[in-house]
């Protein structure tokens, strides 16, 4: 974790009620910055935030969905209401969508991936930007995935969306550096979370059924992910959190654009 102080900012975290978001706005409220916690998931939310606080952080919980644009400018304006400022954003929520076959995936299901996962990062963007603008500085960092890289098989939404995000962070970052705003992107790879224990799920009950946990998870390999990669192990939502605080600390000053990889060396295969 970086030892750099964050004291005196504000960072928000989107998808902060579990998983990566919870270890990201832990991560900046434990150096010192005040958090707003967003997510859909109120209690998951909720529990994030007294976390923060029982850690000694200064946070607050904001009800949001990112596909809805109305939503998302309101949670820009409470977290400067309430904090007078936005120095970091880490633009987290998204869903691993529906698993299915690519011809066989139903339009919603496509459609509701995407409005989270991709026009869900723009629309955070969008009005994060504004404000950083305004003031001149501020960092964002998106998180993309190891599928915005290369294909995940029946996950084709997922894979989509994880590919525009590492598009729309490169060319915002072009567009917005001028105004010192640097924006970045995480690509984490097999990371012990929820969603990643409802995709496992899913092949279980796509006939790998009766296994352990690892043993279903060694069947990655069919599908994209594998655990069996070059660190023989999962990565932690702490490791992914580290990786997201140094983009967003001075130390990365002169990164912009760029997409951080967080695989345990699963893409340099």
């Amino acid at each position: 974790m970086t030892t750099e102080s964050f004291e005196g900012k504000v960072a928000l975290v989107t998808g902060a009620a579990a998983g990566i978001g919870r270890a990201s706005a832990l991560a900046f409220a434990r150096a010192g910055a005040k958090v707003i916690v967003a997510d859909v998931d109120i209690a998951g939310g909720e529990e994030t935030v007294a976390q923060l606080k029982n850690a000694g952080g200064d946070a607050a919980f904001v009800r949001t969905d990112v596909s809805r644009q109305k939503e998302v400018k309101a949670l820009i304006k409470q977290a400067v209401m309430l904090y007078d400022r936005l120095d970091c954003a880490h633009n987290n929520a998204g869903i691993e969508g529906a698993r299915a076959r690519t011809a066989a995936l139903a339009e919603e299901d496509w459609d509701r991936t995407i409005a989270i996962n991709l026009k869900g990062v723009w629309l955070c963007m969008k009005f994060e930007i504004q404000q950083m603008a305004k003031q001149r500085c501020g960092a964002i960092v998106n998180t993309a995935s190891v599928a915005g890289h290369v294909g995940l098989s029946r996950y084709a939404a997922y894979a989509a969306s994880k590919h525009g995000v590492i598009g729309l962070t490169q060319s915002a970052a072009l567009e917005y550096m001028k105004s010192g705003i640097r924006i970045n992107a995480v690509s984490p790879g097999l990371i012990d979370t929820a969603m990643v224990e409802r995709a496992i799920g899913d092949l279980g009950r796509a006939g790998l059924g009766g296994q352990l946990v690892e043993s279903v998870r060694r069947q990655f390999v069919r599908f994209g992910l594998t655990a069996q990669q070059p660190a023989k192990r999962s990565g932690s939502p702490d490791e992914v959190a580290a990786a997201v605080l140094w983009l967003c600390s001075d130390g990365a000053s002169y990164v912009n654009g760029h997409t951080l990889v967080v695989d345990g060396g699963f893409l340099a295969k």
